[in-house]
Parts: C-alpha cells; sequence; structure tokens
C-alpha cells in the first residue's frame, strides 16, 4: 500500500515488487492513492494487479481518511493478504491500522525518509512523531532504507531497536550501466548547448530539495565559468516559482527539462550531477548517477553517504552550503580525469549494493521470517494462503 506514485524511489520499487515477487511465491495486490499536482505519476501498467484508491492521498481530511481506512479493509477482507506492506506516512498510517483491524498476521513499513524534520512545524512535528511511535507498536517490522534515517528515527523513540531492518532501495540499473553516449551526443538529443559545462540536479521540484542553495551555488560558478549551463531535470509544485527565480539568478545560462524519461542521455550529458537536499531517504538521482559513471556533488543528509563516498565517488557539503557547492562543483570540473575516476568508481559502488536483485532477495527473505513467527506464534490460528499486499 502506498500513497501515491508520483516519480521517486518508493513507486519504483512498489511496481517492481508488485511485479516480481508472483516468480519467488508470493501473489501481490498493489494498492495507490492519489499523486499532486505536478509530480509527475508511474501509473501501473495492465499486467501489475492494483487497486486504485483516489480518496488515498498526501492532505490530511478527516472525512476522506475514514472513506479510506475502510476501503483498506475492504480491500483486506477481501484478498485476505498474509502480508501487508505500507509505505509513505498516510497508507502507512491508515494501512496499519486497517491491517491490525483485519487481523493481518504480517504488517510491514517502511520509512523512505521521514518528515519528522524540515517539513512542518515543531508543534506538528511532535504530533506526528507521537502518532508514528503508536503506529510502530502495531507493526511487525520497521524498514528503513539507510542506517542514518533508523537511527533518527529510533532517537525519536519510534519503534524498538529488534523491530528495525536497513533495506537499502533497489533501482533498474542495467540500461545505465551499459550505456554511454558522448556528452555532446546526449547534450544534442536533449537540446542543450554541446559546448562548455554543463552542471544539473535532477529530481523533484519541491521545498525540501533545496534549489534555492543550488541555484546560489550555480551563480557563483557561472563568474569563474560563463559557459556552464545550468540544468533542472523534474517536476513539480514549485515549479513556476523555481523558474522566476532562477531566470532573476541564472538568466539563460538554466534550462528546465521536466520529467526526463532518456536517463543515460540525461546523466550522458552533464558533467557533475548536483544535490542540495536539506533532508533525504536514499536519493536515486545520485544512484542513477553513479550507474551512468557522472560524478556528484551532494549535502552529507540522510542516507546520502550511503551512496557517495566522499572523495571516492563525489565530494559531501554540508547543507545550505552554496560557497561549498560551487568550490566542490568547480574542483571537478578542474579536473576532468579525477572527475572521471569518481564516477566509475560510483559505478562499481552501486552495481550490486541498490540493484533489484537484491531488493526482491532481501524482502522476500525478511517476508518468510516474519510469517514463519507468526505462525509460531500463532500455531493454533489456521495458516491463510500466501498472498502480499504491497507498495
Amino acid at each position: 500500500m502506498v500513497t501515491r506514485l508520483n516519480v521517486g524511489g518508493h513507486a519504483r520499487q512498489a511496481l517492481f515488487l508488485t511485479k516480481e515477487l508472483p516468480a519467488r511465491g508470493f501473489q501481490t495486490r498493489l494498492v495507490w492513492g492519489t499523486s499532486g499536482r505536478a509530480e509527475g505519476e508511474l501509473t501501473p501498467t495492465s499486467d501489475i494487479p492494483a487497486t486504485h484508491m483516489p480518496w488515498l492521498a498526501r492532505e490530511l481530511s478527516p472525512s476522506a481518511d475514514l472513506r479510506t481506512l475502510q476501503a483498506l479493509s475492504g480491500v483486506i477482507r477481501r484478498w485476505r493478504p498474509q502480508v501487508v506492506h505500507t509505505h509513505l506516512a498516510k497508507a502507512g498510517a491508515l494501512g496499519r491500522l486497517a491491517a491490525r483491524r483485519m487481523h493481518v498476521p504480517v504488517v510491514v513499513h517502511t520509512f523512505h525518509g521521514h518528515v519528522l524534520q524540515q517539513y512542518f512545524s515543531d508543534l506538528k512535528n511532535a504530533a506526528f512523531a507521537a502518532a508514528e511511535r503508536a503506529l510502530a507498536a502495531r507493526t511487525d517490522a520497521l524498514i528503513a532504507v539507510a542506517p542514518q534515517v533508523r537511527d533518527d528515527l529510533l532517537a525519536k523513540g519510534i519503534g524498538r531497536e529488534d523491530q528495525w531492518h536497513v533495506v537499502p532501495v533497489g533501482v533498474d540499473l542495467a540500461t545505465l550501466l551499459r550505456t554511454r553516449s558522448s556528452p555532446e551526443e546526449a547534450r544534442a538529443r536533449l537540446g542543450l548547448p554541446t559546448g562548455g559545462s554543463v552542471i544539473g540536479v535532477v529530481g523533484r521540484l519541491a521545498p525540501v530539495k533545496d534549489h534555492r542553495t543550488f541555484f546560489e551555488a550555480a551563480a557563483r560558478l557561472l563568474s569563474d565559468r560563463p559557459d556552464t549551463t545550468v540544468v533542472v531535470a523534474g517536476d513539480g509544485q514549485l515549479r513556476e516559482s523555481l523558474e522566476a527565480e532562477a531566470r532573476l539568478m541564472l538568466g539563460d545560462r538554466v534550462r528546465f527539462l521536466g520529467w526526463v524519461e532518456d536517463l543515460p542521455s540525461l546523466y550522458g550529458a552533464l558533467d557533475v550531477v548536483v544535490l542540495t537536499s536539506r533532508s533525504e531517504g536514499t536519493p536515486v538521482a545520485l544512484i542513477e548517477a553513479a550507474a551512468s559513471g557522472t560524478p556528484v556533488v551532494a549535502t552529507g543528509v540522510g542516507g546520502v553517504p550511503e551512496v557517495v563516498r566522499d572523495r571516492e565517488t563525489g565530494l559531501l557539503v554540508p547543507p545550505r552550503d552554496p560557497v561549498a557547492v560551487a568550490a566542490q562543483i568547480l574542483t571537478l570540473l578542474q579536473d576532468p580525469q579525477g572527475a572521471r575516476k569518481m564516477g566509475e568508481e560510483g559505478a562499481d559502488w552501486v552495481r550490486d549494493r541498490f540493484s533489484q536483485d537484491r531488493l526482491a532477495d532481501d524482502l522476500t527473505g525478511l517476508y518468510m521470517e516474519l510469517l514463519a513467527r507468526s505462525r509460531g506464534a500463532n500455531a493454533s490460528r489456521p495458516v491463510l494462503r500466501t498472498h502480499v499486499a504491497t507498495g
């Protein structure tokens, strides 16, 4: 069960697992809700068993949430899953409540990051943390995509240490690992200037990504390298305001591409991929950049250091520090050979650690362990057919 399938690691994981797990002995069904305006959405294809629940949305709405809770209970009553696996905050709350209400044997929740900092006021953060602590008591296993995410949440009293499992994200990297275009060819395909340097940020246009720091860093860089093109790939709620801000700071040197499906060309066109987020789980864009052999400059927040080994596969900087971001981008641009070496080291680092096969192996192993534990604790209860409601 997933709140929304907006473009990102959680959506790709949900779709992949729903399609892959039947080959590993599980029946699956994906339950998904509604994405926000301009977020971009990965809609399930016809070969993926899925139930769309339009009232399941990120925004708080007592009437819609109550309706969703009843509908989720109905899905569980019909499909009788042995495992319910929830993703993102709203599906995590309503899905876990419905699963416990319907006596599902195993309930799992994944934190792909967390919203308990950066997003809301201190009062709201405290309320959400209290809700997550209560939900954790009704969950058999809590999954974090990186050790830092687990440690942050444990420090807030969410779950017990023995409930937590670190399961890194899994990404389809095959095409990126084997496809290499020349920068000139890749830039021509995207309509970018073929000369000069090209730097870019890839992902949702959302407040937590802190694009302003990226723009400030790019403006500093342009004073040293005026032939640099600045690329923003992605879309989201802030696009209009960010475009206006970027034009004021960067003039005609900035290009907004929206969502780009041709990932080999996107990463092949960039000399450096930049991430200036204030908070992260495990950013898929950095994994994709590494698989493409493109070096990165990124803020060392959340699970980023699990992807980027500082000074080996990329360069880490503090959040909200455009001076440091600009300096590290310039370091890579001035040393093409060193940057190329970092990129190739990055490809070797992510090849197996963030593969989809490894993700499926990790989760099927965890499901089987939890099911065995559930059967052992409830030996007198009839065993249901194997069916995983996942996402």
